[in-house]
């Protein structure tokens, strides 16, 4: 690639990544607190994991092929099974946005806690703060994508020095704020049932493995072809470092020996602490996260916003869209204000809800974008099916079993059916306005 296309590169995959990589900061501890604080089982979780979401990309890879202009998971839907159908994805990444706002502002929140444990009682202010402070960066337009990209390449070169502290570290050397668990082989000790309950909510990592095929409709300056290849290119190194990650992570918690944190802290912070101590390494550590966590909420901003924007412009002549007219307007830095706003007000209640707690949130989280996936493999499966590709169909069978395997254990939990159940609402309301306005094409461009 020319020099300006590896600018170009690096600044595009560093910031569609944010997500996927942020979730780290988050989606190990869940996995772990449903194991009840038992590391036995987390690398198995966490490796079953990683192999879901590979078997979900390899879907996401066939669709940035055959839609390089964006949008491959909509557009998969409308080809295989009609515009109808393609309501049940929006829904689903719509309340997916959100809750990635109150997510990633709460485990910011959580990073600072972490370091400066005395902030613990102004958990709530702190999280919503966040979420507010974020909004009013994101007014400012596009600038920010390359702070983006930068915080998210200095948390993986400051990751990386922590994994190598950690793996030199002596073993147990965190101070125990719970029982102390004993640590036991990776994997030979794993229990199935175990690894089943905390699956649902280790595939809060999953977040974001949608995000290359919807962000290639952002370079209009590029060809087909190069589209395909930033596509494809910026979805398996993501998919390659949130497993490393999230393994190496994992796996250094239970060499560790770390336990379940307290209130005032996290999962990550306390495997840091024992990797490189309380110095400014950590102090380093936690502050790129936070800000890797913000780089996320961001991301959800202008995503969501951007949908909302063009539901609101989506239809027939002069009538009105599916949304209020004001969600379709743009401030100077042509962001859509409204959309922001609106966003930060559903993602402020939910954080309100939780107390600020992301460990709550995670509980709804990873569960609606779940639905998205299956739209997305089951409709591409059916196009590969009509094309005569039968190993490729296969492959997106296998991706729809394991996300309905993870649709059904999710919902075994009350939290986890009520965000479907939004999802599903919110699905049917847009279907509803669209249906009222005439059916307007453009539905699987929203």
């Amino acid at each position: 690639m020319r020099l300006g296309r590896v600018h170009l590169f690096v600044a595009f995959a560093f910031t569609v990544m944010a997500d996927p990589v942020s979730s780290v900061a988050y989606a190990i501890e869940a996995a772990l607190r449903a194991l009840d604080g038992d590391p036995a089982s987390l690398v198995a979780t966490m490796g079953l994991v990683v192999g879901i979401i590979v078997v979900v990309a390899a879907t996401y890879h066939q669709l940035i092929g055959r839609f390089p202009s964006g949008a491959g998971g909509p557009k998969a839907v409308a080809l295989a099974f009609g515009d109808d159908w393609v309501f049940l994805p929006l829904g689903a990444l719509l309340v997916d946005f959100t809750l990635t706002v109150a997510v990633s502002c709460s485990a910011g929140a959580a990073a600072a806690i972490a370091y400066a444990p005395g902030l613990e009682t102004a958990r709530l202010p702190i999280a919503l703060g966040l979420a507010v402070f974020v909004a009013l960066g994101v007014l400012l337009g596009h600038r920010g994508r390359i702070g983006f990209a930068i915080a998210t390449q200095a948390f993986l070169l400051m990751a990386a020095g922590v994994i190598v502290a950690g793996i030199l570290a002596e073993p147990g050397g965190g101070a125990a704020v719970a029982s102390e668990p004993v640590g036991g082989p990776l994997l030979a000790d794993a229990s199935l049932a175990a690894v089943l309950m905390a699956l649902p909510l280790g595939m809060a990592l999953a977040t974001g493995v949608e995000a290359p095929s919807d962000a290639i409709a952002q370079l209009p300056q590029l060809a087909d072809g190069a589209r395909r290849f930033f596509g494809r290119l910026t979805l398996w190194l993501m998919v390659a470092i949130v497993s490393g990650l999230t393994l190496c992570f994992a796996a250094l918690a239970v060499r560790l020996q770390v336990p379940l944190p307290g209130e005032d802290s996290t999962l990550l912070a306390e495997i840091a602490r024992d990797a490189v101590g309380d110095g400014a390494p950590l102090a380093a550590f936690q502050a790129l996260s936070a800000m890797l966590l913000l780089a996320a909420a961001a991301s959800s901003y202008l995503a969501g916003s951007g949908v909302l924007k063009a539901l609101a412009a989506l239809a027939h002549g002069g009538e009105r869209g599916l949304l209020p007219e004001p969600l379709r307007r743009e401030n100077r830095f042509l962001v859509a204000h409204w959309g922001v706003f609106t966003v930060l007000a559903v993602a402020a209640a939910m954080i309100i809800g939780a107390r600020g707690e992301e460990q709550e949130l995670v509980h709804f989280y990873a569960v609606s974008v779940f639905a998205s996936f299956l739209a997305a493999t089951l409709g591409c499966a059916r196009i590969c099916h009509g094309d005569g590709r039968s190993a490729a169909t296969l492959l997106n069978l296998l991706g729809a079993a394991l996300v309905t395997l993870v649709l059904v254990l999710n919902l075994t939990r009350l939290d986890s059916a009520i965000a479907l159940l939004a999802s599903g609402a919110v699905g049917f309301y847009l279907w509803r306005a669209w249906v009222a306005r005439g059916r307007p094409d453009g539905i699987v461009d929203a």
